[in-house]
């Protein structure tokens, strides 16, 4: 049986226990092929969709977004449990996909990607012709 060795964990496992569990993912994710395309969502409530960039370079993916506080500013906070600031996340995106053709909504506070398969990614028949004109090789 292989086992992936992740030289980090050891030290994920001791940060946990020396500062705490950490604060949960402040972009998380769910992605899943749905016939030609890939499709993303990022649960980002929130966040207002006028700071939200998205960029590809060289097949990277990448996510910017903003949460303000909610109080004005003055205002003196009593609890602020949700994260605020600017939030980053990358996805190395294949080379089976067309990054011309990214398509971006977002609604209820969840972005959603839809990324097509690359024409030349997509499985095809390959004509087979007869062999009417075949030579014979002499040695």
């Amino acid at each position: 049986m292989l086992m992936r060795s992740d030289p980090f964990r050891e030290f994920d496992r001791l940060a946990q226990q020396v500062f705490g569990p950490a604060r949960p993912g402040a972009m998380p994710m769910d992605a899943y092929r749905s016939g030609d395309d890939f499709v993303v969502h990022f649960d980002l409530p929130g966040v207002d969709p006028e700071t939200i960039d998205l960029d590809v370079e060289r097949n990277v993916l990448n996510v910017h977004a903003e949460r303000r506080p909610p109080a004005p500013e003055g205002a003196e906070m009593i609890v602020a449990e949700r994260p605020t600031g600017t939030f980053t996340r990358q996805l190395f995106l294949g080379e089976t996909l067309d990054t011309e053709r990214i398509d971006a909504s977002y609604e209820a506070g969840v972005l959603t990607l839809r990324i097509p398969v690359a024409e030349q990614a997509k499985p095809r028949k390959i004509q087979i012709t007869g062999g009417s004109d075949r030579k014979q090789l002499s040695s």
